[in-house]
């Protein structure tokens, strides 16, 4: 038996199509080095950056783009997802009614399927495999409690006019062989969050954009006669205009975004599995499910049979030992083996986590900073961001090139603060362990 690769991402395994090999972004690409000059610089090459970075040079080829990440393209979070790709932004959808009137819903919930449209769309042109169009993503519970939620979650989408198909238990299992009362199918995708993200790399050099990497930001400086001065450790960089794609880095830059909160969440991956029980558990659809509760469990195939496992409790970050990774991988362990009885003895071959940002009103922050309005932050999809980071990016690069997109209650400059001195943070992990207990108890 193999042993699993701790902190190691399934997709660093997997072989990229050559689409996903971007020459103008070599592994170790150059680091910032002495005073350099750009119209516009990205900061962070993850999908939110480089979707930033792609629609810049397609509305302006003209502009010099320059993207600058502190290790390289999909380095960070989004080459460290689980690549599933779905309509998610904001609250429940019950929740957005009740916060921000039904119109507003309605526009919410059309921008997060249009998203996933997107990336569709953009991972066909760029030889990235999304599945069959049907595949679903379905959220589904087996408590009473979740059974709740999703009714309410249903009768919001039949007011708004939205179509989200109510799944009892035999539909279920009749695309996953798994236990659950009921759902609510989405039209979704699944994918290599990774291969996207060199694929988008590659097609931005292609476009002319420039990389550098290696080059962790140090501070954000307005320059007296405009722009802004981007500091590195060795160098900088003078820029008209610059977009900090930098999620849950926000709070140690101490960017003016409010809380976003660095929250580690954990994912195992298993073998590739026979193909009696790839086929159980939606092998042939791509179907992916999800737990309606909030830390509760979710599961997907790869194209090669392989069952990627994710949930749990996410552990606040900065992390000072690796016991709490390690405990919420063995019980992502655990719970994937109580899954489904072919599953008992499956090789569990890869464990890893990624960094997401978390807001204390489950809303992004996609705007200019306080105080400088030649600089943009985009962060905070709070686990849910694979589609809506490219999203994000086309809006930024849409308004820096003159254009007045359609504004949601994301596209703001900050989200609310919340107090995390020292003394507080071991209570905030306290709750986090709380909600994880609960869902492993309706689980």
């Amino acid at each position: 038996m193999t042993r699993p690769s701790a902190g190691r991402p399934l997709w660093d395994a997997v072989t990229a199509s050559p689409a996903a090999e971007p020459p103008a972004t070599p592994a170790a690409p150059a680091r910032v080095r002495g005073v350099l000059d750009a119209d516009v610089t990205v900061v962070g090459a993850g999908l939110a950056g480089l979707s930033t970075a792609y629609h810049l040079a397609a509305h302006d080829p003209g502009r010099s783009v320059l993207v600058v990440d502190a290790e390289g393209p999909a380095a960070g979070a989004s080459g460290r997802g689980t690549g599933l790709l779905g309509p998610r932004v904001g609250p429940s959808v019950d929740r957005a009614v009740r916060r921000f009137g039904p119109d507003t819903a309605r526009r919410m919930y059309a921008a997060s399927t249009a998203a996933v449209e997107r990336v569709r769309e953009l991972s066909a042109e760029l030889g990235v495999d999304t599945g069959p169009r049907d595949a679903a993503q379905v959220v589904a519970t087996r408590t009473a409690a979740g059974l709740a939620s999703l009714a309410r979650q249903a009768a919001a989408y039949r007011e708004l006019g939205l179509d989200v198909p109510v799944l009892s238990a035999a539909e279920i299992g009749a695309l996953v062989e798994v236990p659950r009362h009921a759902g609510l199918r989405y039209r979704a995708a699944t994918l290599d969050p990774a291969e996207l993200s060199r694929a988008l790399a590659a097609a931005c050099a292609a476009k002319g954009v420039r990389f550098l990497g290696n080059s962790p930001l140090r501070a954000v400086r307005a320059e007296t006669s405009g722009g802004v001065r981007l500091v590195f450790p060795g160098g900088t960089v003078r820029s008209r205009k610059a977009v900090l794609a930098v999620n849950a880095a926000a709070g140690s830059l101490g960017l003016p975004v409010g809380t976003v909160l660095p929250l580690s969440v954990h994912a195992v991956a298993t073998a590739p599995l026979p193909a009696d029980v790839q086929r159980a558990l939606g092998g042939d659809t791509r179907c992916a499910l999800i737990d309606a509760h909030p830390l509760g469990d979710y599961f997907r195939l790869t194209p090669d049979g392989r069952l990627v496992f994710g949930g749990g409790r996410p552990v606040l970050a900065p992390v000072s030992d690796d016991s709490a990774a390690t405990a919420v991988w063995a019980g992502l362990e655990q719970r994937l083996r109580r899954l489904h009885p072919a599953l008992a003895r499956a090789e569990v071959t890869h464990r890893w986590a990624g960094r997401i940002g978390m807001t204390g009103d489950d809303l992004p922050v996609v705007g200019p900073l306080a105080g400088l309005p030649d600089v943009w932050y985009i962060g905070g999809c709070c686990g849910h961001g694979l589609a809506m980071s490219v999203a994000h990016g086309a809006h930024v690069a849409e308004v820096l090139c003159g254009g007045s997109p359609e504004l949601l209650p994301w596209h703001r400059s900050r989200a609310p603060k919340l107090p995390l001195p020292a003394p507080v943070r071991p209570l905030l992990r306290a709750g986090l362990s709380r909600m994880a207990r609960a869902a492993r108890r309706e689980a």
